[in-house]
């Protein structure tokens, strides 16, 4: 059963633990790294490089044309891996708004990781990062205030940004298995490539890891860039976020941002039955099933309350 909480306790700023200092993102370069930092921060400009190597190698698409098999891994690919960005790294690792058990955070991780989007403590502090600070020019580490790119892709590139805020994350930190992984994320993407290829070859590979890849980063980056400049504003926050119907479909539901900046440890986003979320369709599944439990949900007066002119 969905849990309604008390919004004197999940307000705005839910999720967002109070302990430590949060650096704005205009904060110096953190030269030593913290214990949840592996090898690929060492790395250089390489990652850069691969990052634009696999947007150039998505031009195979055209060599290997899809047959069922590469638009089954196509599909099956960026649906898994996009419900573990929503529902695992966001709504749960970012903003704790349902629970499970330590074996299934895991696998949320795992799956997460596979998206290509660094390790779930990278991920979720810097997330936290952005709600402390959204759309304060200077503060905000991807406000479209400071231009359309920077908010959709330049941030990754800013060497700023690169450790994982450890002070942040600290009721997730404590898990072993969770800085192992953040250290190594680039494993799981690594195995999903060499998964697609056992499966259907070097298209397989092309329709399955490249092209789903691409499109679930720029799917996901949407939400930093237009979902802070296209859309409806039901709720007055402090910030730009709108409401999208368009990048909800995209998102399996993150597209109603508004809703989620007014009100973000909610499990679901869409605040109504015809805002279509199928993250949130997807944990209530989960929840029949057992492998979660108390989903958060706003209480009806903060659904009504702070509505925008």
């Amino acid at each position: 059963m969905a849990q309604v909480v008390d919004a004197a306790v999940f307000s705005e700023s839910a999720g967002l633990p109070g302990e430590g200092a949060l650096p704005p993102a205009e904060s110096a370069i953190q030269s030593e790294y913290s214990p949840a930092e592996g090898l690929w921060s060492q790395l250089g400009a390489l990652p850069e490089l691969l990052y634009w190597g696999l947007h150039a190698a998505c031009l195979l698409g055209f060599v290997y044309r899809p047959g069922a098999v590469e638009l089954a891994l196509l599909g099956l690919s960026y649906g898994v891996r996009i419900f573990a960005i929503t529902g695992g790294y966001h709504r749960y690792f970012a903003h704790r708004a349902y629970r499970t058990s330590r074996a299934f955070q895991f696998a949320l991780a795992a799956l997460g990781a596979s998206a290509a989007q660094k390790g779930p403590l990278w991920w979720a502090s810097r997330h936290r990062q952005h709600h402390k600070y959204a759309d304060q020019p200077g503060k905000d580490i991807h406000s479209p205030r400071e231009g359309f790119y920077h908010s959709h892709q330049g941030w990754i590139f800013n060497r700023r940004h690169d450790a994982s805020l450890l002070d942040q994350i600290r009721d997730f930190s404590r898990f072993p298995e969770l800085l192992w992984l953040n250290r190594l994320h680039f494993a799981p993407p690594l195995a999903l490539a060499a998964i697609c290829g056992a499966i259907g070859g070097a298209g397989g590979v092309v329709w399955g890891f490249v092209i789903s890849t691409v499109l679930l980063w720029h799917s996901t980056y949407t939400i930093n860039s237009l979902a802070h400049r296209w859309g409806s504003r039901r709720y007055a926050t402090r910030d730009d976020s709108r409401n999208n119907l368009w990048l909800a479909l995209l998102t399996f539901g993150e597209g109603w941002h508004n809703n989620h900046h007014h009100f973000c440890a909610s499990a679901r986003q869409g605040f109504f039955w015809w805002e279509i979320d199928v993250t949130y369709y997807l944990l209530r599944a989960l929840a029949r099933l057992g492998l979660v439990w108390d989903l958060r949900e706003p209480p009806a007066h903060v659904v009504r309350e702070n509505a925008a002119s």
